[in-house]
């Protein structure tokens, strides 16, 4: 595996970091093809060019996905469930217990779920009422991108489905999956859900936040927390608290996806393990 594929760190100054001759961000297309830069005949749906640092998150993902399923020889011959989990992810006590609860609970009540979601974005809000409660849903990106499971069905679903995932305008992972489930993969995709998140986001600094980055303050909210939480944690069972439709969710494409070389570097991935 060529650690290239992914990395602007390694190759700060050529593809996929920012080559001196690529086009700037917001030149425009005519001036863009006066100048010659090496990307002009490709901007986004916007009329953007390419961002190198905010290609990566896509490209990680997507390579992330081949090299578990691919490449890690634990993995060969499983069909369950991966969990993935971001280094900022906090997980909670009974997160294994939870889990397995959780996939025995799919196996006697929903079948056809899909997915897995161990978290949410509603912290420790209500926990110990909510702690053994799931819910079935459609997949949303701004809710069920947080301690995901995907089994190896999924991964071969998404794998059908690479053309579409490496070519459409959104520099989101998550995005781009709510875009394929209901379209490219004809039935959209169905999530189990914990409604009392056994995994918390931590990170007050990322792609799209850069100031008040104290990692002692997100750690000190979590034990706050923790301590309010723990009557919650290891229910007995699971609990099914709704059951809401499973649709295709179409929204605006956010761009920021437009440049070839990033649509052959995805498609690669595949290709390369």
């Amino acid at each position: 595996m060529k650690t290239r594929a992914i990395s602007t760190q390694l190759y700060p100054s050529e593809f996929p970091g920012l080559d001196p001759r690529d086009c700037p961000r917001d030149i425009s297309k005519d001036n863009a093809l006066k100048t010659g830069c090496l990307n002009a005949e490709h901007p986004d749906s916007y009329g953007h060019y390419r961002e190198a640092f905010i290609t990566q998150t896509k490209h990680h993902w997507w390579w992330k996905l081949h090299f578990v399923w691919e490449r890690v020889h634990m993995m060969q011959g499983y069909s369950g469930f991966v969990i993935f989990l971001e280094e900022d992810n906090y997980i909670l006590p009974d997160f294994f217990h939870f889990y397995k609860s959780m996939i025995e609970f799919r196996k006697n009540t929903c079948p056809d779920c899909d997915m897995l979601a161990l978290g949410n974005h509603n912290g420790l809000t209500d926990f110990t009422r909510l702690s053994n409660k799931v819910l079935t849903t459609g997949w949303m990106s701004t809710k069920h991108n947080i301690g995901m499971a995907i089994s190896r069905e999924v991964y071969y679903k998404l794998m059908g489905c690479s053309n579409e995932f490496c070519t459409y305008d959104d520099y989101n992972w998550d995005w781009t999956l709510q875009h394929l489930s209901g379209t490219c993969i004809p039935k959209p995709l169905k999530v189990l859900v914990a409604q009392g998140s056994r995994v918390l986001h931590t990170g007050d600094c990322g792609l799209h936040q850069k100031q008040n980055c104290r990692p002692e303050w997100a750690s000190q909210r979590v034990e706050v927390g923790l301590q309010m939480a723990k009557d919650g944690l290891f229910p007995p069972s699971l609990a099914l608290s709704g059951a809401e439709a499973v649709e295709h969710k179409a929204h605006m494409k956010n761009g920021g996806w437009g440049d070839i070389r990033d649509h052959i570097l995805c498609n690669n991935y595949a290709k390369r393990l």
